[in-house]
């Protein structure tokens, strides 16, 4: 049955064995410097105003969104996949659900680390780099660099390919990390290439994105010992959480538990006479018959230990003298 099936899909697993943490290896290395180089080759060619530039101010010139107007509507759409805060959204309400289903913290920490580094990076080279976009553009040819703008490298670009590309990140069979990452690099690569179809961002922008990107995802597995460490402190601090409001809940006054709500301190609605306690506690032997009893740290007085001279410690009073007895007398 359907019904069954989902049910059963729907049932926490403990996490697949099979299901490695990625490695920092050699190609990966490789691979990693292959693209910063490419992120530095590109900042290069812009400062410099190399043929570059040349092919932003084209492509911007032409104009792409006029000369496929109908287009337009959909992409306005499409590039939405490349927005922080929906795609963020949508990517961690699955991360989340396979947290709970697999019983691990991992998918959700990685994506917040994921996207921190992506947030702290490309932000500081939008900041300061400073280029305008093809909208803001002063003097044709120019690079337009160290201004008042903020879209070099591209954010939709780069947030594209870390958001969609950590499920490829994250998957636990190679037919799965195949067809993620397929599909994030077809998400990517419309997102950027819309960016350029809309006027957004010049060539060189989404170019830099995609490099950005890329280098975040190659970098995750330097900070797995680090997620690994914060899922350890927040699971830690949750049992230390429980086990302590496990240990109030048992010593917990009876006025706090949840039979005396709408009690007073002492468990007594307001407006009506306290009851006598349910099992009264013992009395001491002699209480019924009157006899005076001893509180707090006094102890038992006796003829034999009353120093001579004073009265200081008779159970009468301080420096008081007995009843019945004459001044004097012993």
């Amino acid at each position: 049955m359907p019904i069954d099936r989902l049910f059963a899909r729907l049932e926490q697993e403990p996490q697949r064995p099979d299901a490695a943490i990625p490695r920092m290896s050699r190609t990966r290395r490789s691979i990693l410097g292959a693209t910063l180089a490419f992120y530095a080759l590109i900042v290069y060619a812009v400062l410099s105003t190399s043929w570059l530039v040349r092919l932003d101010w084209q492509v911007m010139l032409f104009r792409p969104y006029k000369q496929w107007p109908g287009l337009h509507a959909f992409l306005d759409y499409f590039v939405v996949l490349g927005q922080r805060g929906p795609t963020a959204v949508l990517i961690a309400a699955w991360l989340g659900w396979r947290s709970w289903r697999q019983r691990t913290l991992r998918p959700l920490l990685v994506m917040a680390a994921a996207l921190l580094l992506l947030n702290v990076s490309v932000g500081a080279a939008k900041l300061g780099m400073a280029r305008e976009g093809p909208h803001y553009a002063n003097v044709i040819g120019s690079n337009e660099m160290f201004l008042t703008g903020d879209i070099f490298p591209s954010g939709h670009t780069a947030n594209a390919v870390v958001t969609w590309g950590i499920l490829a990140y994250l998957a636990t069979t190679s037919r799965a990390r195949r067809i993620l990452s397929v599909t994030a690099a077809v998400f990517a690569l419309g997102v950027g290439t819309t960016t350029v179809y809309l006027g957004t961002h010049w060539v060189t922008d989404v170019l830099l994105g995609w490099a950005a990107g890329l280098a975040v995802l190659l970098a995750m597995p330097w900070f797995e010992p680090i997620v690994a460490w914060a899922e350890w402190r927040l699971l830690t601090t949750r049992d230390a959480l429980r086990a302590g409001y496990r240990t109030f809940r048992a010593y917990a006054p009876e006025a706090l538990h949840p039979h005396a709500a709408g009690q007073g301190l002492h468990g007594v609605r307001a407006g009506e006479p306290a009851a006598p306690p349910r099992h009264p506690e013992p009395q001491p032997a002699g209480a019924a018959r009157g006899v005076p009893q001893l509180t707090g740290e006094l102890r038992p007085w006796h003829p034999a230990a009353r120093p001579q001279g004073g009265h200081q410690g008779s159970p009468a009073g301080y420096g008081e003298q007995p009843a019945g007895r004459p001044v004097g007398s012993h």
